[in-house]
């Protein structure tokens, strides 16, 4: 159960730069630049989330809508402080997006996973089970053919239709 004082709510501009210090601290995810963290919370902020406590950013989730696919929300990324860790609150975060007047057509969720992330893949499964909805993983980025070695295989979640 999330505790009581995290808000979840719609990113703001200003949350831009606590985005980009806030997945600094949560390895494994790839750091974004700070520029692309405020386009997140500006140009994304309807298919985004934040979760904040005691006036702290300590949980983000970051997605949109796939452009030729507007039923899939692909999310991008799933931040939460270490602080916040061990309550469902990733799990929230994207439940409560889905609830979204602008998100009412969205059938789907995508997201990729490296294989050694056991929150993320945790996470998907749990949605899916809530979701009550099939769930489909492939390799979609290759180390190799995709990152020339840089970046772990990312393997492509699929959850839908529900």
């Amino acid at each position: 159960m999330v505790e009581s004082n995290i808000k979840l709510r719609k990113p703001v501009t200003e949350d831009g730069v606590a985005l980009f210090d806030l997945v600094k601290r949560c390895s494994p995810l790839d750091q974004n630049s700070a520029y692309c963290n405020l386009l997140q919370c500006s140009h994304f902020a309807e298919t985004g989330i934040a979760a904040e406590m005691n006036g702290e950013l300590v949980g983000f989730v970051s997605g949109y809508l796939i452009p030729d696919r507007t039923d899939v929300l692909f999310v991008w990324q799933v931040a939460v402080d270490e602080k916040a860790r061990g309550q469902g609150l990733s799990k929230k975060m994207v439940l409560e997006l889905l609830k979204r007047p602008s998100l009412s057509n969205v059938q789907y969720i995508e997201t990729t996973i490296t294989p050694d992330n056991e929150a993320s893949w945790g996470l998907f499964r749990s949605l899916s089970k809530t979701l009550d909805t099939p769930f489909e993983s492939s390799t979609h980025f290759e180390e190799d053919a995709h990152f020339q070695g840089r970046h772990k295989t990312e393997h492509l979640v699929k959850i839908g239709p529900f």
